[in-house]
């Protein structure tokens, strides 16, 4: 069987400050030409030459005003303001590839969910199945407020209706139309068998839908599902009906626990537990030598901003750390935001130098730096101790992070038959999966098929 191969995807978001905040004011930064075409289909062609399996798109409706009550530190710092919509980036990098993925970051509380299966059929189609949707429910009051929301729903009752979300979005992808719908024969003046596409009719408590899918079927039919839930409700969600699961891990030992967790979900819910990829989110440093990855790590410092990734963190939390001094402790309040987030708070022993401290590189994931070689001996540790299928490699300059990652990294992952040394055939999920391009039949979406 050989090495496990390590599944990657580039983490970004369609915005200039995205993880690691400040560093738009590097040199060497692009982030600010976002708004163009050419630095997302550029972007596109350098990760598919690194082999990369996706691109991860991040999203959020709403903006960070939870730390000093206002916008303005996201403003100044660009944390995730401006941002602009990912689905809309997907056709013009589709077009300059041919097998990267692409896993995009849609809310479901605020999108229609029989216009949004068309709006992924689309993308399915127009990128011949390499599309992705990481499921979210959002957990911004001022995403809810901008909606007609009077506040955010409560946690656990988001994922309620997500559940019900999906059941309508499988009766449109996966019960609609039956395979052999499309006869496609000008001589019969037939294109589609009436007989073989169905209306969805569907009444439950948060949706009423009634009608026809809008799109004949497209190469996946449902998209590759990506979820980031590590609540006790986010996983049972996850357990239904995430293919690809995304954690926040801070050491090994925790991150396996995480990893156990989401397998354990998919077995409850009658699933093969390695039939969910697992990633993690990860910063890397990486130089020709490992004097050289320290001193670009330095460089990298002096233009972060602990400050915005702390201002980032209190909008995860629901709590506005601005008002405490420097070293009082910090209170854990239970909030409807991100559970995995306030979860690092509950022992009350953070301040605010604690958390600038962890924030100096302008967020708060794992950053490996080092040569080729360390950093490639770290991420194989990572794997074969936490049992984690790949990850998600965040931008801290761009688009340099990425170029050295490729350029060093890949070749030495590569020889120890840890990386891939070509793309398979295929859609996204059956390059992922080394299976069908459908969903298998032990999950729930499956059940909806005609």
């Amino acid at each position: 069987m050989g090495k496990k191969k390590i599944l990657l995807n580039a983490f970004n978001m369609n915005c200039i400050g995205h993880i690691n905040h400040g560093l738009w004011t590097h040199p060497r930064d692009t982030s600010t030409q976002y708004k163009t075409l050419a630095y997302w289909t550029d972007l596109a062609q350098t990760l598919e030459r690194g082999l990369f399996d996706g691109l991860f798109i991040a999203d959020i409706v709403g903006v960070y005003d939870v730390y000093q009550q206002s916008v303005e530190v996201p403003l100044k710092e660009s944390i995730q303001l401006p941002v602009n919509d990912p689905l809309l980036l997907i056709s013009a990098m589709a077009a300059v590839t041919r097998h990267l993925g692409f896993g995009l970051t849609a809310n479901l509380t605020y999108e229609p969910p029989y216009l949004f299966a068309r709006r992924m059929s689309t993308l399915d189609h127009l990128s011949e199945g390499r599309v992705g949707w990481n499921i979210v429910t959002g957990y911004l009051d001022s995403a809810a407020k901008a909606m007609g929301l009077t506040e955010q729903v409560e946690h656990d009752r988001r994922y309620d209706q997500a559940d019900e979300y999906l059941q309508v979005l499988y009766k449109l992808w996966e019960g609609s139309w039956e395979d052999d719908a499309v006869l496609n024969d000008p001589q019969q003046r037939v294109y589609a068998q009436p007989g073989k596409v169905h209306k969805v009719e569907h009444r439950g408590e948060f949706y009423q839908v009634e009608g026809y899918h809008l799109c004949e079927p497209s190469p996946q039919r449902t998209p590759v599902l990506f979820q980031a839930g590590s609540s006790e409700r986010g996983l049972a969600f996850a357990g239904q009906h995430a293919e690809c699961v995304f954690i926040s891990g801070q050491n090994k030992a925790a991150t396996k626990v995480q990893v156990d967790k989401v397998r354990a979900s998919a077995l409850k819910a009658g699933r093969n537990p390695e039939d969910i990829k697992v990633f993690m989110g990860i910063n890397v440093i990486v130089g020709a030598t490992e004097a050289l990855a320290w001193e670009k790590h330095a460089e990298y410092l002096s233009y972060a901003s602990a400050e915005a990734g702390v201002a980032h963190f209190s909008a995860s939390t629901g709590i506005d750390f601005s008002q405490y001094e420097l070293d009082e402790p910090i209170q854990y309040v239970k909030s409807n935001a991100i559970q995995s987030a306030t979860k690092t708070l509950q022992n009350n022993d953070w301040t605010r130098r604690k958390l600038l401290d962890q924030h100096a590189l302008g967020g708060r994931y794992i950053t490996l730096v080092g040569s080729p070689q360390q950093v490639a001996d770290e991420l194989e540790s990572w794997i074969n101790e936490t049992g984690l299928d790949g990850f998600n490699l965040t931008r801290i300059v761009t688009p340099e992070s990425y170029v050295d990652f490729i350029d060093l990294v890949v070749p030495e992952l590569q020889r120890r038959g840890s990386y891939k040394t070509e793309y398979e055939q295929g859609t996204l999920r059956e390059k992922v999966f080394h299976a069908s391009a459908r969903l298998p039949d032990q999950h729930t979406g499956s059940t909806y098929r005609h």
